[in-house]
């Protein structure tokens, strides 16, 4: 059964590769926008309907959410085209279509985890341009698994590795200490994405490491576990002013796959620190 991952060089999708190779009854077709440009319409449909796979993991997306403020056209034509594009030709050969979505889709405004059903309110550009790709995802194709997910670390270019980098040529850093969410490990979420395709339990999910902390938390955890005295201030969004509003309060709960009984994250403390052991 052939799996076509898009943004195959990306952190996920890396990771999704990795594991995909240990299935035998999955091939693995990785792609990247050299391969396949899912914004080319008729090259999707054609290269689909070529492989005819039994699952579609769509991975490609613009994050750089500071500069979708500036780049709408590219955010949205990435982030909602790209995936309209591949639902339609997932549902032309009957493909299970996974879409990774975000927290942005919500406003932050929240004060307990947010769950599947609850309404969206994006504030940003990023957000809207995710949103109106699970809209698409829904409108075009019927085995969809859409799956949220938030503070992503994995192999590639990450708060993890930045914080690390940034601890070799300073003695004290400030990070953000009013924004709260739940640092997610590729490979937890890899695996529940794995788990998901394997399945008929078609619908929108959350999909992040159990617990919270702030930004400044999760700095001083990473310290932590890899012996590194640095001084670490808490600051405010204020403070520290980006182009792109951030979710004050982004927590997810994975509610659904508690539902069906694959929530196999672990708590975002553990995941970190095999990911930092590694």
């Amino acid at each position: 059964m052939k799996v076509v991952i898009t943004g195959a060089k990306g952190q996920l999708g890396l990771e999704l590769s990795k594991q995909l190779a240990n299935y035998s009854e999955y091939e693995i077709i990785a792609t990247d926008r050299d391969e396949l440009n899912i914004l080319d319409a008729n090259q999707v449909s054609e290269f689909i309907s070529k492989e005819n796979p039994y699952a579609v993991i769509n991975c490609a997306a613009h994050t750089a959410v500071d500069l979708c403020e500036t780049d709408v056209e590219n955010a949205y034509k990435i982030n909602a085209l790209g995936p309209r594009n591949l639902a339609i030709a997932c549902e032309k050969v009957g493909a299970k279509f996974v879409q990774v979505s975000t927290d942005y889709v919500f406003d932050g405004s929240g004060t307990r985890p947010y769950r599947e059903d609850d309404a969206t309110c994006p504030n940003s550009i990023y957000g809207t341009s995710k949103l109106m790709g699970e809209e698409f995802t829904k409108q075009f194709c019927l085995k969809y698994f859409i799956v949220r997910t938030a503070w992503l670390y994995g192999e590639g270019n990450n708060f993890v590795r930045t914080m690390i980098k940034l601890a070799e040529t300073n003695k004290e850093l400030n990070v953000v200490d009013d924004q709260v969410g739940s640092p997610t490990s590729t490979v937890d979420l890899a695996k529940a994405i794995i788990d998901l395709i394997g399945t008929e339990y078609y619908g929108t999910y959350h999909g992040t490491c159990e617990g919270q902390c702030s930004w400044y938390d999760f700095a001083k955890k990473i310290f932590e576990i890899k012996n590194i005295d640095i001084k670490v201030n808490p600051v405010t969004s204020e403070e520290f002013k980006r182009p792109a509003p951030r979710p004050a309060y982004s927590v997810l709960d994975n509610f659904m796959l508690k539902l069906v009984n694959l929530n196999t994250f672990r708590n975002w403390e553990e995941s970190l620190k095999e990911y930092l052991e590694k």
